[in-house]
């Protein structure tokens, strides 16, 4: 009896360390996790500014472009003139008026009126081809320093991907080593309270004991799991009824091997919008996206087989989540609902799976789902790829 108190004792020590152990490890994960939060919110930053600074950058070049025309045009215009001058007149010009001027002088003033006619084209076309020179330098020099601007943006971007990708990795090892330290606690716990009960009953009252609880966890968990089906297939007929047959099939799959993301029509295309604010967070005022009216609740669906590189809160996308396709394409959904994820970061899915239910958290308004198509660190026009591929939305 006195060693069995003895190793209760000790196993209470141990239970009482490892649960020190689990509160600093809960403090990490949430520091960690606060910082892979910031530097995603960073990385969303440096992707906007990226995205403007390309935009800009080909704006100019197409300002450059259309200067370059005008001033070649003037180029052309001014060889013409000297040409049709030399023809008219050159140096055979003085002669005539030579000539001429034993006449009445008639002749000899219309040469001269010519020739000063003829001098004001070439004037005029001059300045025509001074000014387009002047703006295609102009719009080159412009489109060179966008282009210098485009590459820092582009270098802050590769770096803030890299330092969400460390804050990931962080956040990640924190989780694991208290989701380690919770099992460990859980075993000591266990052990702890057969001690307990062997004190007071036989050990086949205490396996009686264990068998009960956990029949009870295996009913709990069934009836939650029961409960969780039951809400998503309602929330699934609920958007098929309030989408009005004017959405795509959300979930569907095309022979490509693409699935729609959601049931619903579109309610805002790729392009500029207003800008539009929702509990202290506001979107740009270019929408790099495709929104569908889902309504609350509704399912998500991975567009294409892949797997989840984030599945967390980030700025004013909400919560989100973005699955990597390979090829250098990745998809995006953004606004889901809390407590809304069915996935985690470093999880494969299949074309049409449930990922997650919308919502509208971040700067939305009213519940929809934001999807974004990604080629590389671009966002491009998710209508027509989508499209392409067989599964069109809205």
């Amino acid at each position: 009896m006195q060693d069995a108190k003895a190793n209760t004792v000790s196993a209470a020590a141990q239970v009482t360390a490892i649960e020190n152990l689990i509160a600093g490890l809960q403090v990490q994960v949430q520091e960690t996790q606060a910082a892979a939060e910031k530097s995603a919110s960073e990385l969303e930053v440096a992707q906007q500014e990226f995205d403007d600074a390309t935009r800009r950058a080909e704006d100019i070049q197409t300002q450059a472009d259309t200067s370059k025309a005008t001033a070649d045009a003037a180029t052309r215009q001014a060889g013409q003139l000297a040409a049709q001058l030399y023809r008219t007149g050159g140096t055979d010009l003085s002669v005539n008026l030579f000539l001429e001027g034993e006449g009445d002088g008639a002749d000899a003033d219309l040469l001269l009126a010519k020739l000063g006619n003829m001098s004001k084209l070439v004037e005029r076309s001059s300045d025509v081809y001074e000014s387009a020179q002047s703006a295609t330098n102009n719009a080159q020099s412009l489109g060179d320093q966008a282009k210098v601007a485009q590459a820092e943006r582009e270098t802050l971007r590769v770096a803030a991907e890299a330092a969400l990708a460390a804050a990931q990795t962080a956040a990640e090892a924190a989780a694991n080593a208290l989701a380690d330290s919770e099992a460990k606690s859980v075993e000591l716990e266990q052990q702890l309270q057969f001690m307990l009960d062997a004190q007071a009953t036989t050990t086949a009252g205490y396996e009686a004991g264990v068998a009960e609880r956990a029949r009870i966890e295996a009913a709990r968990v069934a009836a939650e799991a029961a409960e969780r089906a039951a809400a998503a297939a309602a929330a699934a007929a609920a958007a098929r009824a309030g989408s009005g047959g004017s959405g795509g099939s959300g979930g569907s799959m095309s022979k490509t091997g693409w699935a729609v993301p959601a049931s619903g029509r579109i309610t805002g295309g790729y392009g500029p919008r207003a800008v539009i604010c929702n509990g202290g967070d506001c979107s740009g005022s270019f929408h790099y996206a495709t929104d569908l009216g889902t309504g609350c609740g509704a399912p998500i669906y991975a567009a294409h087989a892949g797997v989840v590189t984030w599945a967390g809160r980030l700025g004013t996308y909400g919560n989100f989540v973005k699955i990597s396709h390979g090829d250098n394409v990745s998809t995006g959904y953004a606004h889901i609902r809390n407590g809304g994820y069915n996935v985690s970061v470093g999880q494969s899915v299949s074309a049409g799976q449930v990922i997650a239910s919308s919502g509208d958290t971040g700067a939305a308004n009213g519940c929809h789902l934001h999807f974004e198509v990604w080629i590389g660190g671009n966002r491009i026009n998710p209508v027509p790829f989508m499209a392409d591929r067989g599964a069109s939305l809205g």
